[in-house]
């Protein structure tokens, strides 16, 4: 029997609010959306996850293989954006802005367990179950349904009121509400994440493969050394690239500071040197790097990524 009054989609989304999340929005699970593993499907069978095997996990196309009484997904965003720029010059290593603070599992995680033990505590038979990133969920997808914001062009999703600068979460339940109106794209004309990628990683709009990503390379791929065609073009990233973001119209005119006092960067994560990751021992590593998202990229892989970029400036000049 599942819940249908026990809470209201309004309480439900004044909760989420209240927690500190920035956007909310519902969206109904009724009958298979051929049209999401269509697409998840073509772009597994050209290679473009890489060498994300976990990507293939035959539950991220069809969420009730996940929970089978599933009937909403709750999605949520939380901005982290802060409004500090990159020193310029060769010598500086690049890392991501969502790499720049605390590691945004422990605290979107932090929020979602307080907000699933809510719902569940207001009957009896509520289930309720929360990722954020760590699940066979296609949270950009779920987000896009329940009206939290749209697939861009580059594959992130971007909110009218944030741009594409948030996580995202979802909650998993068997309450039954109507579902929030999916969201219009609104990327227009506009190609300059295209235009903007210096390996060319959107094939085509809506489709990012892997395998050219400066992003993916970077976090992601764990072989001793990266393919010269994206060593040449990294241009001092050594963890993400925002590049595909930093160009979006979107971001440059809505971005907001974010009021999460969480996502406060660490000093030495705005403009480390390039030399220093190079040679970054094990312990220096483990000390630098506490509660960051930053430590999925193992010591041995950022020496790797920081030694490219040198190696790509000194090829140049």
């Amino acid at each position: 029997m599942h819940q249908l009054s026990a809470v209201s989609s309004s309480e439900v989304k004044a909760k989420a609010l209240e927690l500190g999340f920035h956007k909310v929005g519902i969206a109904a699970v009724d009958g298979e959306d051929s049209t999401l593993t269509q697409r998840l499907q073509r772009w597994l069978a050209l290679g473009y996850h890489a060498d994300m095997k976990w990507m293939e996990n035959p539950k991220r196309q069809d969420i009730r293989k996940i929970m089978p009484d599933v009937r909403s997904v709750i999605c949520v965003a939380l901005n982290y954006y802060k409004p500090l720029e990159r020193p310029q010059g060769e010598e500086y290593a690049k890392i991501s802005r969502y790499a720049w603070g605390k590691d945004y599992h422990k605290v979107m995680h932090k929020k979602l367990k307080t907000f699933t033990n809510w719902l569940q505590g207001c009957a009896q038979g509520i289930e309720a179950r929360y990722y954020a990133d760590t699940g066979p969920v296609q949270d950009k997808a779920w987000a896009q349904r329940s009206g939290v914001g749209w697939i861009a062009k580059n594959g992130n999703l971007i909110t009218r009121e944030y741009g594409s600068w948030v996580f995202l979460g979802e909650v998993l339940t068997n309450m039954k509400w109507e579902g929030d109106r999916p969201h219009a794209e609104h990327c227009g004309t506009c190609t300059r994440c295209i235009e903007n990628c210096p390996t060319g990683a959107i094939t085509s709009p809506f489709v990012v493969d892997a395998n050219r990503c400066i992003a993916y390379h970077t976090i992601e791929n764990r072989d001793e050394q990266l393919p010269e065609t994206i060593v040449q073009h990294m241009q001092g990233w050594v963890a993400g690239c925002d590049i595909c973001q930093d160009v979006c119209p979107w971001n440059q005119r809505f971005a907001k500071e974010t009021d999460v006092a969480e996502f406060e960067p660490y000093t030495r994560n705005i403009a480390p040197k390039l030399v220093e990751l190079a040679e970054i021992s094990n312990e220096e590593w483990d000390k630098r790097f506490p509660a960051s998202a930053l430590r999925r990229i193992k010591p041995d892989m950022l020496r790797r990524n920081a030694r490219a970029n040198l190696d790509s400036f000194q090829a140049k000049e």
